[in-house]
């Protein structure tokens, strides 16, 4: 049984316990891929309606809800948010999301009960499995060199959200190195060792094909460079080329 195929069994199985027991059930957090295939799989046939969430509208990855037909409530996900600041600010230095992800790793925590980090200036927020939250306010007090400070935020008010830079223009044809070009104000030729050399990624799912062709929707991210979303064709030029709108996160 390959991996796409035990994930598939697994969220089946979530289903079924939802049905059959009448609650809510919760699965790890999902990234983009895994996503992708869970809403291409006719759960409702097992009586329950999935939604997911991940702690702000445009996370990455995200927990699904699995829902009882007879259920009226809205689901309560249980992800925790925590904010890391360093403790002397001045001397902080600057971190990564690998290096926040790294040192969170490091203390033994499996990928799937981790949400985003989403990193703004010298903190970052982690989403996290709630039963980890006392885990990470105890043990989690470096990154790297850096002393850190974790705070618990109790209300969603509080969470963090991704910030979006619409980019709109033409392309030839929606093929991801064009769409790729625009969205980084970079030559199409530039791109293609990227997408060749494994650096890019569509929903999650590596794509090494520069003639591949985003849906709307699309999340693409691209190492070195960053991340966007493929949001609509506007309309055809005279000319025959597309105009699109992209939005960049910032």
């Amino acid at each position: 049984m390959n991996k796409e195929q035990l994930f598939e069994k697994r969220m089946i199985e979530l289903s079924k316990n939802a049905y059959y027991r009448g609650i809510l059930t919760f699965s790890d957090f999902l990234d983009l891929n895994e996503l992708h295939m869970l809403h291409g799989l006719p759960l409702h046939q097992y009586g329950v309606k999935v939604e997911t969430y991940g702690g702000h509208a445009l996370a990455e990855r995200q927990m699904a809800a699995f829902i009882p037909d007879a259920f009226f409530f809205q689901p309560d996900y249980p992800l925790s948010c925590i904010c890391l600041k360093p403790s002397a600010a001045k001397f902080a230095e600057t971190l990564t999301h690998r290096d926040y992800l790294g040192a969170i790793l490091n203390l033994g925590i499996e990928r799937s009960k981790i949400g985003d980090i989403l990193v703004e200036d010298k903190k970052a927020y982690v989403f996290c499995h709630e039963t980890l939250a006392p885990f990470l306010l105890e043990e989690l007090c470096r990154i790297r060199h850096t002393s850190v400070v974790p705070e618990l935020l109790l209300q969603q008010e509080e969470f963090p959200s991704v910030k979006l830079q619409p980019i709109g223009g033409t392309v030839s044809s929606v093929r991801l190195d064009s769409v790729i070009a625009l969205a980084f104000s970079s030559s199409r030729s530039s791109m293609i060792p990227l997408i060749e050399g494994g650096k890019v990624f569509v929903n999650g799912k590596n794509v090494v094909s520069n003639g591949y062709t985003l849906k709307e929707g699309d999340i693409v991210s691209v190492r070195g460079k960053g991340k966007f979303r493929f949001d609509q064709v506007t309309g055809i030029t005279k000319k025959n080329r597309c105009h699109i709108i992209v939005s960049r996160y910032c």
